[in-house]
C-alpha cells in the first residue's frame, strides 16, 4: 500500500491528513501551532504516524500548505491552501462549485471547476476581520470558550448591530453592549451575523455557484454555519472533516506525485498555478 500526507500548518493550529492509494483518509491529526511554527509542522507528523500505525518510511511524499507550509521541513513540496481546499472539499462533496473557507487570521471565497480545479478566488488576507481570530477575540471579552459562542448565538432573538467588525475593536464594541444591558446571545447573534455579510460579500465576488461547502476551522461553529445559511438563502455542505480539508487537499496533491513516480508516463491532475504562491 501507498501513503502519501499533507501537512496544513495555520496560525492557530496544524493539521496533517495521511490517505493510501486509493485517496481514503488512513487517518488524521491536529495540534495548537504555538509559538514555533516548524517545530508544529514536525510534531504533527510525527503524532499522525504514530496514530495510523504506520512508519515514517511509509509515507512516499508529502505537501505542505497553509500559513506555515514553507517552515514544514518535513514537506517535500508547498501548494497554495486555496489549491489544497478546493481539493479537498471536492473529494468529500463532488458537486462542490464554491468553498467558503474560515480558518483564524482569513476568509477565502473559492470558485471550483467540475474537477476540483481553483476557477476564481477572493481572500480578506490583509486583515483578521471576519475571521476566528475576530469570534476568539468576541469570545475572551465575553468569558467564553469558542466552542461555547456558536449554540449561544442561536439563542439570539435580536442580534446586535456591530459598529465595525474590525478584531482591534470588537472588545470596546462588545463592552459597549454590555453596558446598555443587551443579552450575550444577542450580541452573539450580531456578531456571526456580521461575520456572515462580510463573508458572503466574498463570495459575490467569485460567483454564488452551489453547491458550497465550508471547510476550515470555523465550519465547527453551529452559529457561523447557520448565519451564512441564512443569508445565502441554501444549505451549506459540512463534513465531520471540514477542519482538515486543506490537509487534505495537499494529501492529495502529494498522491499525485507517487502516483506519477509509479506510472512515469501518468499526467499528475494539476495545473503549474497551484504550485506557486496566488
Amino acid at each position: 500500500m501507498q501513503y502519501a500526507a499533507g501537512i496544513d500548518v495555520g496560525s492557530t493550529q496544524a493539521k496533517a491528513v495521511v490517505i493510501d492509494s486509493s485517496r481514503g483518509i488512513v487517518e488524521r491529526f491536529l495540534i495548537d501551532t504555538g509559538a514555533n511554527v516548524k517545530r508544529a509542522g514536525q510534531r504533527v507528523l510525527d503524532e499522525l504516524v504514530a496514530k495510523a500505525g504506520i512508519q515514517r518510511d511509509d509515507i512516499k511524499f508529502v505537501v505542505g500548505t497553509g500559513y506555515g507550509r514553507y517552515k514544514i521541513e518535513a514537506g517535500d513540496t508547498q501548494v497554495t491552501e486555496i489549491s489544497c481546499h478546493a481539493r479537498g472539499a471536492h473529494l468529500l462533496f463532488p458537486g462542490t462549485r464554491t468553498v467558503i473557507d474560515m480558518g483564524g487570521q482569513d476568509t477565502k471565497a473559492i470558485k471550483v471547476s467540475s474537477d476540483g480545479d481553483v476557477l476564481d478566488f477572493c481572500m480578506n488576507d490583509k486583515c483578521a476581520a471576519g475571521t476566528g481570530r475576530f469570534l476568539a477575540g468576541a469570545a475572551d471579552v465575553l468569558g467564553l470558550t469558542l466552542d461555547e459562542i456558536g449554540e449561544i448565538s442561536l439563542r439570539g432573538t435580536k442580534p446586535i448591530r456591530l459598529t465595525s467588525v474590525c478584531t482591534v475593536f470588537v472588545e470596546s464594541d462588545i463592552l459597549s453592549h454590555l453596558a446598555q444591558k443587551k443579552k450575550v446571545e444577542d450580541i452573539l447573534a450580531g456578531v456571526h451575523e456580521a461575520i456572515a455579510t462580510r463573508t458572503i460579500g466574498l463570495v459575490r465576488r467569485v460567483g454564488l455557484d452551489p453547491e458550497m461547502t465550508f471547510t476550515g476551522g470555523v465550519a465547527r461553529n453551529i452559529g457561523m454555519i447557520r448565519a451564512l445559511e441564512a443569508k445565502l438563502g441554501q444549505s451549506l455542505n459540512i463534513s465531520p472533516d471540514a477542519h482538515f480539508c486543506g490537509a487534505l487537499g495537499a494529501a492529495l496533491f502529494a498522491m499525485d506525485h507517487v502516483m506519477a513516480e509509479c506510472s512515469p508516463d501518468a499526467t499528475v491532475g494539476t495545473e503549474p498555478a497551484v504550485w506557486v504562491d496566488e
